[in-house]
C-alpha cells in the first residue's frame, strides 16, 4: 500500500470550501499530504479547520479564482505557503441554469471563465513548476456533461466538455515530462451546486431510475479516486476522464 502513501507531498485544492473540494482535501490529508484549500467564501476556512488538527493543520486561502488578473499571484501564495507543489486538484466551478434560447451572454462568459479559462490557467501555472521539477499530479474536475449535453445547462456542458479535452491535450504534452494530468468526472453527487435537481421530486426520481447504484453519490465517494490519481499508483495513467458515477454511463 506504500504506492498510495502521500506523506510529504504538497497539495493545493481549489474549490476547497465546497462539498467535493473539501472531500478531496480530506482524502489527500488522510493519505499523508500537506494540504492547502483555496476558496472564495469563509467556508474554505471552516473546511480547513474541520480537516486539520493542531499538530497537522490544513492551510487555507480565500481568493476569487474568476479574477484572471490575480490568478498567478494566488497560485504563488499557495506554493510559497506550502513550500512546494506536488498535487494540484482543480475543483472550483459554477453553474448557470437557463434554457438555451434565454441564456444571457453574461452567464455564458462567467461560466466559461470560471469553469474552463481559470482551470487552464491553473493547470498551466502548475504544469510549468511540475515540468521544471520533473514530477507532479494534476486532477481536474470534469462532469457527466463532459460526455452528454444535459438539460438547461448549455454553458456548463460546454465548459465541462472543454475540461475533458483540456485534460487530454495537456496529458499529451506533459506525460513524457513526469507530469500526470487526469480528471475525475463525478456523477450525480449531492452538493449545493445541484440542489435544484435533487430537491425536485420528478427530476430526482428520473435520475434514481437510471442509476444502477440506486442512490445519489456523496462527496466522500470521490476520495478513493482522488488518492489514486494523486499517488504513485497512477504513474502510468495519463489523460483519463475517470467517471465516479454510480454506473450512470453504463446504463
Amino acid at each position: 500500500m506504500t504506492m498510495f502513501n502521500l506523506k510529504s507531498k504538497k497539495a493545493i485544492v481549489t474549490g476547497g470550501g465546497g462539498g467535493i473540494g473539501s472531500a478531496m482535501g480530506q482524502a489527500l490529508y488522510d493519505a499523508g499530504a500537506q494540504v492547502l484549500l483555496v476558496g472564495r467564501s469563509e467556508n474554505v476556512n471552516r473546511a480547513a479547520g474541520n480537516i486539520g488538527t493542531r499538530e497537522k493543520p490544513v492551510k487555507s486561502l480565500r481568493a476569487d479564482l474568476s479574477d484572471y488578473e490575480k490568478l498567478e499571484s494566488v497560485f504563488k501564495q499557495c506554493v510559497d505557503r506550502l513550500g512546494g507543489l506536488d498535487i494540484m486538484a482543480v475543483c472550483h466551478g459554477t453553474l448557470h441554469v437557463a434554457e438555451a434560447t434565454d441564456h444571457d451572454k453574461e452567464g455564458w462568459d462567467k461560466t466559461i471563465s470560471v469553469n474552463l479559462t481559470s482551470v487552464f490557467s491553473l493547470n498551466q501555472l502548475a504544469g510549468r513548476q511540475m515540468i521544471q521539477q520533473g514530477s507532479g499530479k494534476i486532477i481536474n474536475i470534469a462532469s457527466m456533461l463532459s460526455f452528454s449535453g444535459g438539460l438547461m445547462a448549455t454553458s456548463y456542458a460546454a465548459s465541462k466538455g472543454g475540461v475533458a479535452q483540456l485534460t487530454k491535450a495537456l496529458a499529451n504534452e506533459w506525460s513524457s515530462k513526469g507530469v500526470n494530468v487526469n480528471a475525475i468526472a463525478p456523477g450525480y453527487i449531492q452538493t449545493k451546486l445541484n440542489k435544484h435537481i435533487w430537491s425536485d421530486p420528478v427530476r430526482n426520481q428520473q435520475i434514481l431510475d437510471r442509476l444502477p447504484s440506486g442512490r445519489w453519490g456523496l462527496p466522500s465517494d470521490l476520495m478513493g479516486a482522488t488518492v489514486f490519481l494523486s499517488s504513485a499508483a497512477s504513474d502510468y495513467v495519463h489523460g483519463v476522464i475517470l467517471p465516479v458515477d454510480g454506473g450512470w454511463l453504463a446504463r
